[in-house]
């Protein structure tokens, strides 16, 4: 290599370092090319325009109303109530309502029956649903049996709260079918083990 070509070679690598040491970001953020925001519409629509416009004898459809579902669940998880558009439900843990293994009321329970009939009531509710489930221990016969006494107990404390002879109930006991939560722990047996109240809410 001669001297003159090693001098131009040298010249021309610090040239480049110069360069690559002068380059530097925009302190502002950046946007692709053609997407800048500007203030005039994409696109010019007209509004004449026959592909527009719905053919003739063509229809829009109905509006439809999306089905909303508010949860609240007290702190201690006992009780749990969903809103809907259409309708409202409460779960009661079986242990706040019974004893183990047993399908009779505490104090307690009635005072939280009372107050889900005040608001089957404030709804102006004829058809009441009481369901009720258990966890997946025992056998499958000895929760269908359960689930059933237990709803059939709390049913006949809100028809006697509610005293309507309007209302009606639909009472069912499903054992361990439906969980709503794992049964591979004691916290979710016992969201399990409960009665649900469902009622419709009223259109006022």
């Amino acid at each position: 290599m001669t001297a003159r070509l090693a001098l131009a070679l040298t010249a021309l690598l610090a040239a480049n370092l110069c360069a690559a040491t002068a380059a530097h970001a925009d302190d502002a953020p950046s946007v692709p090319p053609g997407t800048e925001a500007t203030a005039s519409a994409p696109v010019d629509v007209d509004p004449n325009d026959p592909d527009l416009k719905l053919p003739e004898g063509a229809t829009l459809a109905s509006p439809k109303v999306l089905d909303i579902k508010s949860v609240v669940e007290d702190q201690s998880g006992d009780e749990r109530r969903e809103d809907t558009n259409t309708s409202v439900k409460f779960a009661l843990q079986a242990e706040v309502l019974f004893g183990k293994d047993s399908a009779k009321l505490g104090a307690d329970a009635k005072a939280r029956i009372a107050a889900i009939a005040e608001e089957i009531k404030k709804q102006n509710a004829t058809n009441v649903r009481v369901f009720g489930f258990t966890d997946n221990l025992g056998s499958s016969a000895h929760g269908d049996v359960l689930s059933k006494q237990r709803a059939n107990a709390v049913q006949d404390v809100l028809s006697q709260d509610l005293n309507d002879p309007d209302v009606t109930f639909e009472v069912r006991g499903y054992g361990e079918q439906f969980p709503i939560s794992s049964n591979a722990t004691e916290e979710g047996r016992k969201k399990n083990r409960r009665v649900e109240v469902s009622f419709p809410r009223s259109e006022g």
